[in-house]
């Protein structure tokens, strides 16, 4: 076995960590009903250990902000008793369990509004037509621009959700703020065209962000709370003009009030000039060095990459999403520099409660048959 940069220990706030490696929040449609099921019990469970920090995929804060099918939410009671069992099982492998809340704000086909009412956002422009994972077309409906006076509501809802998360047993929360959503959709301005205090300037378009982030850090505490942040991504038509100012000034934020760690995505991967591979650009330097507490990168890693953010001090933690999906011992297969199961992408995003989500195998065959 190998001892390297990412297996060592790290301290996040009260949190003592066995490792770096992190499960990344992913959303894989099979909580039906937006509430937990059996198999998402299992599915939790295979991939917690001693120490592990694990952050689950992001539940919808309200009815009315979901976006894709049988994703979770924590706007009601029943969906709080819904993730307790999942939690408990998270809890007695020894893991450390965070829970990642959302709104999808203009990214919502017709269907998750009820009475065909228009989705909310910082603007009433349309998202493009995505081509999604089984190569079919998802139409977005046309949004609703936000009224001032209706902004605290939805901050309320984040609030409430965070609240139900830690009634739920989780150890901490992550605010959802990247990849095209709703508090994304405020920050970047290729989006936001409002003219009141939420639009125009860099400080006008993260106050929204600012407002949700300060209201969960008042209901939960800063030191049990993350952001996750994508300034250089487009998801979703949704780009920024200055991404490393409004990286910086979201982090200048979040200091200010304390908050645990700042989770960012990766620029997109680009092409190495000297062999033609894919390599992760590694743009995210400045924003390591300005939070002042733990920094948690993710996009494109593999175990040697992050063993080298580690060593460089990059990054404190690194979160995997598509390799800990298809290996649920990841750490261990690092600690044994085994070999890796491969992904399936065609079962990322379907609704069975086995295939491409409890059925990867384990390393150890034993370990396996004691799950099974």
């Amino acid at each position: 076995m190998e001892t390297t940069p990412l297996l060592s220990a790290h301290k996040m706030g009260e949190f003592n960590l066995t490792n770096r490696v992190v499960l990344a929040p992913l959303g894989r449609c099979r909580s039906y009903g937006s509430l937990p099921q059996p198999h998402n019990v299992l599915y939790y469970e295979q991939r917690a250990a001693q120490g592990v920090l694990l952050i689950a995929e992001a539940n919808a804060v309200s009815e009315t902000s979901r976006g894709y099918p049988h994703m979770p939410g924590l706007w009601s009671q029943e969906q709080v008793e819904a993730w307790k069992p999942v939690v408990d099982a998270v809890h007695a492998k020894g893991a450390i369990f965070f829970c990642q809340i959302w709104h999808h704000g203009r990214v919502s086909p017709p269907e998750f509004q009820p009475n065909g009412q228009a989705p909310i956002s910082s603007t009433d422009k349309q998202v493009t037509a995505q081509v999604i994972h089984d190569g079919s077309i998802m139409e977005f409906a046309v949004p609703r621009s936000l009224k001032t006076v209706e902004i605290p509501d939805i901050v309320n809802e984040f609030r409430i959700a965070a609240k139900n998360a830690i009634k739920a047993g989780f150890d901490g929360v992550e605010i959802h703020a990247a990849n095209g959503y709703l508090i994304d959709q405020f920050m970047k301005d290729g989006v936001n065209d409002r003219i009141d205090e939420y639009g125009g300037s860099l400080e006008n378009r993260c106050l929204f962000a600012a407002e949700v982030i300060v209201a969960v850090a008042a209901e939960i505490g800063a030191h049990r709370l993350g952001v996750r942040l994508s300034p250089f991504a487009d998801y979703m038509d949704c780009v920024d003009s200055d991404p490393e100012a409004l990286a910086l000034h979201m982090i200048h934020i979040m200091n200010g009030l304390g908050v645990l760690y700042c989770h960012v995505v990766e620029p997109r991967m680009c092409v190495n000039e000297n062999d033609g591979k894919l390599m992760i650009p590694h743009r995210l330097l400045p924003f390591r060095k300005a939070f002042k507490g733990t920094f948690m990168v993710n996009g494109g890693y593999d175990r040697e990459e992050g063993d080298k953010a580690i060593a460089d001090n990059y990054a404190d933690l690194v979160a995997y999403g598509r390799l800990f999906l298809a290996n649920p011992d990841l750490p261990e297969r690092f600690r044994k520099n085994a070999s890796l199961n491969k992904y399936d992408r065609s079962t990322f995003y379907t609704p069975d409660p086995v295939v491409g989500y409890t059925d990867y195998p384990f390393l150890d065959a034993d370990v396996k048959e004691i799950i099974e």
